[in-house]
């Protein structure tokens, strides 16, 4: 008698996925390297990631694991003293690799809870050490040096946050579900899909380009922001080319135009539309001020005391280094679910970003050095974190330098 064993993933939608994360979100060059992260639950994608990327030719496909379990074995039994301290040596070999043109992917995936009832002042200070170690290959990110890609895999404990209360195989089928949906694999035609995705989101860029904002001001239910815009700025959105002249997509899914806001004008105050969840604590309730470009006050209904953590990181922490526009009639918005994960949360609303700024996200912004960035606004940090301030009642206009108003989003939509 043999036995079947069923899983709630859809086979052929996962190998789809696999594949346009080679071809669409990487772009794989033949004889790339690639560095690839992702939960060990998410071996299956993994798998076939490493299939699809070899068959594109790739050089070495270098896989790197985590372990829910063994991440909270560091909360529970770690001594004090280890919470300052983050991997260096790895991250600065993960640098050395990306000098040399290998492509990075990162499958999430985690709990998005996992760390909620640790202590926050050991989150907080591990984080920051990570971010201090991770800044080598940070800058190659935040510089698109290289093509990168994120995608997601749908992991049971994730699973479980955003389908509480269902079975174990049901909340994992539905999280499969809305990822492939969100990621365009849940149709045969998923590559010439992407294609005219990403021709839609060239066409919001280009009015955006063409419109030369000097700044966006929101306005809605406890947010009255102005968010000026860097000098210079570029906006971007779908594929784009690295600099190593390989044209990827870097976030699967996206829903997002986005460009550089000026780290010294950001003035008022906005209030978080959904909760953030940062590496597994899950702030909600966000509300902050800025004065000068900084915010200078900050709360937060849940998760305040990481939040504080945060805002202390580093001078730049507390300051802007992107600004994103999302329809809220995209298609994560409309599916009514909260991920839980910025990945998905962030193309579901308007959002900003504190932190580090991208340095493709202005004019010629592949030959300007970290010091020319600085002088046309570009914020400079350890941190990237994305949090959504969009919904069906945010206006927002553009302000031109003679002061005249454009109409962008009207109640959440592109006006």
């Amino acid at each position: 008698m043999t036995l079947h064993t069923t899983t709630p993933i859809d086979s052929a939608k996962l190998d789809r996925l696999a594949e346009v994360a080679v071809r669409v979100g990487l772009n794989l060059q033949a004889g790339q390297d690639l560095f690839l992260t992702a939960p060990v639950s998410a071996l299956p994608l993994v798998r076939r990631i490493a299939e699809h990327a070899y068959r594109a030719g790739a050089g070495l496909v270098v896989p790197m694991l985590s372990d829910e379990e063994t991440t909270l074995a560091r909360y529970k039994f770690g001594h004090d003293a280890s919470f300052d301290r983050a991997a260096g040596w790895l991250y600065e070999g993960v640098a050395k690799a990306f000098s040399a043109n290998t492509a990075r992917l990162a499958i999430v995936g985690d709990d998005p809870m996992l760390l909620s009832g640790q202590d926050p002042q050991k989150v907080g200070r591990a984080s920051k050490a990570n971010s201090i170690a991770y800044k080598p290959a940070l800058e190659r990110i935040a510089g698109f040096d290289i093509n990168w890609n994120i995608l997601a895999y749908p992991t049971l404990s994730w699973a479980r946050q955003v389908f509480p209360g269902e079975a174990d195989d049901i909340a994992v089928g539905k999280l499969a579900d809305a990822i492939f949906a969100a990621s365009r694999v849940d149709r045969d035609d998923a590559i010439p899909a992407w294609a005219a995705h990403n021709a839609t989101l060239a066409k919001r860029t280009k009015w955006l380009n063409g419109q030369r904002f000097s700044a966006l001001h929101y306005t809605g239910p406890g947010t009255d922001l102005t968010i000026g815009l860097a000098d210079g700025h570029e906006w971007q959105g779908g594929a784009s080319t690295a600099k190593n002249g390989v044209t990827c997509n870097a976030n699967i899914p996206t829903e997002e135009v986005f460009t550089t806001p000026h780290a010294l004008r950001v003035e008022g105050h906005v209030r978080s539309t959904k909760p953030l969840s940062y590496q597994g604590t899950l702030i909600d309730g966000i509300a902050v001020r800025f004065e000068a470009g900084r915010i200078i006050e900050a709360h937060a209904t849940r998760g305040e005391a990481v939040l504080g953590k945060v805002l202390e990181t580093d001078d730049g922490a507390s300051r802007l280094g992107e600004v994103a526009l999302v329809p809220h009639s995209s298609p994560i918005s409309q599916s009514g679910l909260l991920f839980f994960n910025t990945l998905f949360d962030e193309n579901a609303a308007c959002h900003i970003a504190l932190g580090q700024c991208y340095a493709k996200c202005f004019l010629d912004g592949a030959s300007l050095s970290p010091e020319q960035i600085a002088v046309q606004g570009g914020n400079s940090s350890l941190i990237h974190i994305d949090w959504m301030i969009g919904s069906n009642r945010i206006d927002i206009d553009g302000l031109r330098e003679d002061g005249s108003r454009v109409p962008v989003f009207r109640k959440g939509e592109w006006a």
